[in-house]
């Protein structure tokens, strides 16, 4: 019998798991596009203090400009990485 701690174990435990709901496996998959669109955004927010102004002016504007789904958690993402006012 293998310790309940081992490789083997660990493994059947996990094998043992209902798999993950179809819309956090979706969301695990989006992260990183998320990520990436909001790192190129705030960048240039940070570069050019017109479009900063521009996009604390309008988030939902400027996330949907970045292809991405303006909905409140990505839209307070942007908020606190650019230290604006509140969203919305």
């Amino acid at each position: 019998m293998s310790a309940p701690n081992s490789e083997e174990a660990i493994a059947r435990a996990l094998r043992a798991l209902p798999a993950a709901p179809d819309a956090w496996v979706t969301a695990a998959k989006e992260l990183p596009l998320l990520r990436d669109r909001l790192d190129e955004l705030v960048a240039r927010a940070e570069a050019d203090a017109a479009f900063r102004k521009q996009v604390l002016a309008d988030l939902e504007r400027a996330v949907a400009e970045a292809g991405l789904a303006p909905d409140p958690t990505t839209l307070a993402l942007l908020q606190a990485r650019l230290g604006g006012g509140s969203p919305g």
